[in-house]
């Protein structure tokens, strides 16, 4: 399987799992799904978009211009850092955190749980910052014409609502209404996945023409 093919194939899987966790969220704030489902699913799903990002942004750094690689280079390292902080959050919360609850043992691993301003809410919010630099440093190595250009877009636009996600995280009293301000990630984060996916096909046919 070609580069190309990898990091398409695998930026529509980061797609359909961001696209899947952002259902899901809205499920659960609807009080349509209860626990331990909604944990599972919430987890699950933003577990599944890791592997098909880091696959993406690789493929995106072998298929760009050796001129530019110094910030596809760069943004790999925040796409690995999101990886790491966010994957250990999400094994724990499946691992160990919710078998916990079923069994009614929750204050035995209180400290692990993901609640607002806990250790792996933090985690998780350098995760997604991360993510958001990752995009940002991005947008150098995307052309500012053609099809290009709307992929430059929606990269710009997923790193503006960082941001956002910042105060969601730090804000220093969480609520509900407050999560609604990140709500606009649930549609620029899939949006610059699909996007990506879509350009690194195309960058590959273009480079076989050229040949």
């Amino acid at each position: 399987m070609s580069i190309s093919n990898v990091g398409y194939w695998s930026g529509l899987a980061a797609f359909t799992s961001t696209v899947a966790y952002g259902l899901v969220q809205i499920l659960q704030v609807a009080g349509l799904l209860q626990f331990p489902a909604d944990e599972i699913l919430i987890y699950g799903t933003s577990l599944c978009i890791v592997v098909p990002f880091i696959l993406e942004m690789l493929a995106f750094h072998h298929l760009t211009p050796p001129v530019k690689q110094f910030w596809t280079h760069a943004s790999l390292i925040f796409t690995i850092i999101y990886a790491v902080f966010v994957s250990a959050n999400y094994v724990v919360q499946l691992a160990t955190v919710v078998p916990a609850k079923l069994r009614g043992a929750s204050e035995a691993i209180r400290v692990l749980e993901q609640t607002p301003h806990s250790l792996f809410w933090d985690y998780d919010a350098v995760g997604y910052v991360a993510m958001g630099l990752a995009c940002l440093l991005a947008v150098p190595a995307v052309n500012s014409v053609g099809f290009e250009r709307w992929v430059r877009r929606s990269l710009i636009a997923n790193a503006l609502v960082t941001p956002l996600i910042s105060i969601v995280y730090f804000y220093p009293t969480f609520s509900t209404k407050l999560l609604f301000l990140g709500f606009p990630w649930a549609i620029t984060a899939p949006l610059f996945m699909l996007m990506l996916a879509i350009m690194l096909r195309r960058r590959q046919s273009a480079s076989t023409m050229a040949v």
